[in-house]
């Protein structure tokens, strides 16, 4: 018999792929790549019932594809720094892959709308990097995630 080499199944790529296998996980990644964006922010562009999003906001932070920061009350959520090639390429396909997606493309539309009224519970720069961050309103209706 001739043996097989077990192909690379470390936890984390498994998570990965886990991450990537909801429509609304591959939302929110699609969505992060405009940047740092809070809780309240991803709920309002989405669409989606905010216990919902904090769940899958959830699954992709323990598999390492986004990063959380809190400032106060309010979460704030961004893609996390790439840590493989693996990594990178999976962040490009979330960002370039799903552009021709009905869903994907309505959530642009709103958060244009949103920078543009400057509106939601957190304001939203014109031009915002991945690295940069924003300031929620004080009487936002921001939302905290476990």
């Amino acid at each position: 018999m001739a043996s097989t080499t077990k192909p690379d199944t470390s936890p984390l790529i498994d998570l990965m792929f886990q991450a990537f296998c909801h429509r609304l996980r591959l939302r929110i990644l699609h969505l992060l790549h405009e940047g740092e964006m809070c809780v309240g922010n991803i709920v309002e562009i989405l669409q989606a019932p905010q216990p919902k999003v904090s769940r899958h906001l959830a699954v992709l932070k323990k598999a390492k594809l986004v990063t959380v920061r809190r400032e106060g009350q309010w979460i704030h959520y961004a893609l996390a720094p790439v840590q493989s090639t693996f990594h990178q390429k999976l962040l490009e396909c979330a960002a370039n892959c799903f552009q021709q997606v009905t869903e994907m493309q309505g959530d642009k539309e709103r958060l244009d709308t949103m920078r543009s009224l400057n509106s939601g519970c957190c304001v939203l720069p014109e031009n915002v990097s991945r690295t940069n961050t924003h300031d929620c309103k004080a009487d936002g209706p921001c939302h905290s995630t476990q």
